[in-house]
Order: structure tokens, then sequence, then C-alpha cells
């Protein structure tokens, strides 16, 4: 039996959602973004009105003005997005069990075998009652595989359905971009691209063993994938996915000029990744910095912990120690970042004959009981002493404001 896989994207989400919120902005260009005070000034998404002045998600607000004067600026409202994104889920579960996240916008689901109607009645019906019960549109794909069923998502916007079927799928597909193609970013296009591959038929019907040896293992999935024979399956509903890294990142109010400007930001990081961390009960023992100066020049250092841990204090000690090691200061910087990778599940110690694992755990539960009062009182409950010593730089929430986006769905 073939399968039946169906992606559901959801059109311009926020601004929709927005523009379903407040309809006398829906015949007005609408973008919802950042802070400019701040300088979190980027768009993240923009209406179908606003797209015709070809606003690019992540530029500037002020560059944005410059094409539509005109342009209404919508601050974003996440815990709104997440309800809405909520709703079209239970539309899903009419369906099937078989639901797997890409985000809050996007989802596949797994329809094959059902008795009563084909994926792509099914998909007729979904994008009708998401318009219907909910009040904005989705754009919906059905194929045989995840991969197809994505691009089919996107290959008709807004508020369609597309087929790709084996029949049809070298007329459809292969004319795209390569670029197009899930998990071929700007790096792997470059690439093809210096080698004469242009679209996804070009990768398809590349020599195997030339795309291992300028791709690696990577280029003999994505060479699959474009010849459509991507198996990976939909994951069950209840089914989390696995959790690679967790991290969080800011660009600063104001640019950072010296170490101790630095260490107050990281400290804020740190306290939501380990946060993050303590919620999954997960343990990691890598943990990275991101840095970019003014210039947006920017790199990442890691390091391997001699042991695995989710405390606040350890996390940021390694993070600072890391940043001194590898920062001259010869430009301020503009954005700073913190991420644990490479999680450890084995807790069971049998020696510990230094007592740093009996610290440890005391730093922990002491990590675990603020964690209790911030989620009572408020994140700014309590706040440790470096924190305190310049609020414009402290004063930011990543824990509650930043939204964790997917690890690859393959």
């Amino acid at each position: 039996m073939e399968r039946q896989i169906l992606h559901i994207d959801c059109n311009k989400f926020y601004a929709s959602v927005e523009c379903y919120l407040h309809p006398e902005l829906r015949d007005k260009p609408v973008a919802v973004g950042g802070c400019e005070e701040s300088r979190h000034g980027i768009i993240l998404t923009k209406n179908e009105i606003a797209s015709k002045y070809n606003l690019v998600v992540g530029e500037p607000l002020w560059k944005a003005r410059q094409k539509c004067p005109d342009l209404i600026i919508v601050p974003p409202h996440f815990p709104t997005y997440i309800e809405f994104s909520q709703k079209v889920r239970n539309i899903l579960e009419d369906y099937t069990d078989l639901i797997e996240p890409f985000g809050l916008d996007e989802s596949w689901i797994d329809v094959t075998g059902d008795w009563y109607k084909s994926g792509e009645e099914i998909a007729y019906e979904i994008n009708r009652r998401v318009r219907e019960e909910i009040g904005i549109t989705v754009s919906i794909g059905v194929s045989f595989n995840k991969i197809f069923a994505k691009l089919g998502s996107d290959y008709k916007k807004p508020d369609a359905v597309t087929i790709i079927t084996k029949d049809n799928y070298k007329d459809i597909v292969w004319p795209l971009p390569c670029s197009d193609l899930l998990m071929v970013g700007p790096a792997t296009t470059r690439k093809l691209n210096y080698y004469g591959i242009k679209t996804i038929g070009d990768l398809a019907c590349a020599d195997m063993k030339f795309i291992k040896s300028i791709l690696g293992k990577n280029g003999e999935m994505l060479k699959r994938n474009a010849m459509g024979l991507d198996t990976s399956p939909v994951r069950h509903m209840d089914l989390e996915r696995d959790i690679k890294s967790i991290g969080n990142s800011t660009t600063t109010p104001r640019d950072l000029v010296n170490d101790e400007d630095v260490k107050i930001v990281l400290t804020v990081l740190a306290d939501s990744v380990a946060r993050r961390m303590r919620e999954h009960n997960l343990k990691g023992t890598t943990v990275s910095i991101y840095v970019r100066d003014r210039q947006l020049q920017s790199f990442t250092r890691q390091k391997h912990l001699s042991a695995p841990t989710n405390v606040t204090e350890e996390i940021t000690k390694e993070a600072f120690a890391l940043f001194q090691a590898n920062y001259i200061w010869n430009e301020p910087i503009r954005s700073v970042g913190v991420s644990m990778t490479d999680f450890d599940f084995e807790t069971e110690v049998q020696f510990d004959l230094s007592k740093t694992v009996e610290k440890r755990e005391r730093m922990e539960q002491l990590d675990k009981t603020v964690d209790r009062l911030k989620n009572r009182y408020g994140n700014y409950c309590i706040q440790p002493a470096t924190a305190l010593i310049d609020t414009e730089l402290s004063h930011f929430n990543p824990f509650e404001e930043h939204i964790i986006h997917p690890v690859s769905p393959m």
C-alpha cells in the first residue's frame, strides 16, 4: 500500500493570527517583528499584502519600512500562537494519531490505510476546516513520503493543496532549485551550484560517488531524498522528539564592551539553558558559546566537561571561561549564545572520593528550588548578584520568550 503523507503548513502563521484577531489590519500590510528598542527589530513574518513589497523574514524593520512606508509592525504574542497551533493540532487528531510537528506552524500526518477517504480528500477537508473553524489558512502537500509532502505544501501558497505522486514528481519536484529540498542549506546549495547542480533533478541524477565525495555521507541522503526514496516515518503523536541540544542566544540591548558585560548576559542565558535541561531531566557534557561582534563577524567554541551537569553555576562558569579564552576585544559584541549538547542519561556513580558529585547534587537541588519559585512568582523573583550589576543587560527572559525549534525530522 502506497503511503499517504500530508504536510500541513499554516500560511504566514503569526501574521495570520494577528490579522484574524484584529480585523482592522486585514487589508493593510502587516509584519510581526521584534522590539526595535532592544535591537530585536527584525521581521518574523508578514501577511500576504506585505509580501508584495518584497519584505524578507529576518531583515531589520527600518529596512522593511523603506520598502513599505505604510507597514504596520505588531509585536509577537507567542502564547497566543501556541494556542492557535494547538487548535490546528486538534483538527489533525480527528484523522490520525501519527502527527509529527515541525515547529509551531507545520506538521506531518500519516493517513495511510484510511478506508473511507484518500489523502487528497483528507487534505481538502483539513484545509476547509482550518479556514472555517480557526480563521487562518493552511497549504497542504500530499505525497508518498515526508520530503515531497513538504515540497508540496511550499509549492502553492496560500490556502492550497498540492498532490505529488510517483507519476508526476519528476515534473513538479525536479525543476525546483536544490535549495528547496529539506536540509539543503545555503552552504550546501553554494557547493552544489559550484559543480553545476542547480535543481533537485540535477541532484537526483548526479553520480552517487561524486555527491558523496563533495558532501560526505549527508550527500547520499540528500540524493536519495531528491530521487523520492525517503522512507522516514511520521512519529506517533505521543512520542517526544529526541532533544539533541538546548540553547539560548540574544541580541543585546547595547553593545557589550568588556568581560563584565558579557558575564551578565551569559549568566542569564546559562540559567535559562540549565533550567530547560532540568525541566527535561537532562544533563549535558558539552557546553558551547556563540559570539557575534558589531561587524557581524561570529564564531562558536565548545568544551567537553569532565562530568554531565545541569547546574546553572557550572554552565555559567564554563561558558564564561570559554569566552575569555577565545575573544580578544577588537570589536564590541552584539550577540551571544549558550548551548548544551551530548546529553548523558547515566546517573549512577560508584566512586566519589573528591565529593564533587555530592556538591553538584546539592547545587542541583538548590537550582530546582529556585525553579519552583520562579514558576510560581515569576522569572525575576530571584536573581544572581551578577544580573543586578546592569539590569539593562540582564532584564530579559529567554526561558519564556524564546521559541525552541525542532531538530532535523529525519
